[in-house]
């Protein structure tokens, strides 16, 4: 079939097989040439399919030379309907560690359940006896509980007052007014339930209790922060309250873990294009002109730049590995730089529909984002006739 871009919002409903190949390798042959890691042997990435979690995966195995279990909910290809983008990156990753001659295996499930955790456990124990990193990488607006049954479902909201800002459609680029209404006590304690720390803490309980945790593991779950302009939708919204939670998790794990020499950390992530940040108001438009001034000065990093960076000089270093007053990694650190921040406030001030090609880098953004699903990907024949159905070569 010839596959073309769907979006219906934020969402891209179709996906491109070699596209996303095409994007997998790339990330590849970037950590490929860089400096090898001395860093984990057995690495599980819960949340392994795009974005972080993939980048976190290809940083392992192609820097470390790490074997790796990935779990996530991606579907593959049925009838006129394309996979999704995280099967093919998957499918893709999994050819490349297979020439690298790295082990690789796929759990596909709701991490969120019982069953699915049991099911990564006995897989850990079969081929890799224990594991020594876990990342937690999991970004889903649902979650069912797994002990009593109740589904919770995130919202996007300040908490307080309403909050008003600029935004804008970027597949078009109209600059307009949004306002979003606060959330409820209800809304901001399903937010914490499905993006806080909670399932974290039951992996990793679950990981120990097994005995597939070796001493001296190390865990990391991602986060943002963030500058001003997005606080009130994000770091003090009710995704920031989540995050809250899940630093307030790092910090009980790393207790946890001290006893066998292991250590939790959140590591605070650089702005990126993703599902997840186009699905939130105003960030879009920040992120386009972040992107301009970042990529003016020379230092914009995508996925996997990020976490090369993050196993290389923080996570797998010589000494003590560095953190902020509370205990995070921040490589968010180029993000946050007073010149870089102070660039972008003014752009935020001037930004219209008129100006935001002149002023932004929105073409950037709308180019990830259809890169996100394979689309718009240098090399790839768009109009050729391709199969959808691609198998994963090591799912379990």
């Amino acid at each position: 079939m010839i596959i073309q871009p769907k979006t219906r919002g934020f969402i891209c409903t179709t996906a491109h097989p070699e596209g996303c190949a095409r994007q997998v390798r790339r990330q590849v042959e970037y950590v490929k040439s860089q400096p090898k890691v001395s860093g984990p042997r057995n690495v599980l990435v819960i949340g392994a399919s795009t974005g972080y979690g993939l980048a976190s995966r290809i940083v392992s195995s192609f820097a470390a030379g790490a074997n790796t279990i990935g779990v996530y909910f991606d579907k593959a290809a049925e009838g006129s309907r394309t996979a999704s983008a995280g099967w093919y990156n998957s499918a893709a990753f999994e050819r490349a560690a297979e020439e690298a001659g790295v082990k690789s295996f796929s759990v596909v499930g709701d991490a969120f359940s019982d069953e699915i955790k049991e099911k990564t456990i006995e897989l850990i124990r079969r081929e890799f006896g224990k594991v020594d990193l876990v990342v937690y990488s999991v970004a889903s607006p649902r979650r069912t509980h797994p002990k009593t049954g109740e589904t919770f479902a995130s919202v996007i909201k300040p908490i307080g007052p309403a909050y008003t800002n600029k935004t804008v459609n970027f597949h078009n680029g109209e600059v307009s007014s949004v306002t979003v209404e606060p959330a409820t006590e209800d809304e901001i304690r399903q937010t914490v339930a499905v993006m806080g720390g909670e399932d974290w803490q039951m992996w990793i309980d679950a990981l120990q209790q097994a005995e597939v945790l070796a001493e001296g593991a190390t865990t990391v779950a991602y986060d943002y922060i963030g500058p001003e302009i997005t606080h009130a939708v994000y770091r003090e919204g009710t995704i920031g309250r989540a995050k809250d939670d899940l630093e307030a998790t790092a910090l009980r794990l790393r207790e946890q873990l001290s006893a066998t020499g292991g250590r939790a950390y959140v590591s605070v992530n650089k702005a990126l294009v993703t599902q997840s940040s186009s699905a939130i108001p105003v960030v879009p438009l920040y992120i386009s002109a972040l992107y301009k001034v970042m990529k003016e000065k020379g230092i914009h990093e995508g996925c996997i730049e990020q976490m090369y960076r993050l196993f290389s000089e923080r996570l797998f270093v010589q000494g003590e590995t560095s953190v902020d007053d509370k205990g995070r990694i921040r490589i968010d650190d180029r993000e946050m730089r007073a010149d870089v921040q102070a660039e972008v406030a003014k752009i935020w001030e001037e930004l219209s529909t008129e100006n935001i090609d002149e002023l932004s880098d929105i073409a950037g953004y709308r180019r990830e984002f259809f890169q996100l699903f394979g689309f718009e990907t240098d090399g790839v024949d768009y109009e050729a006739d391709v199969d959808p159905n691609v198998d994963i070569p090591h799912l379990r």
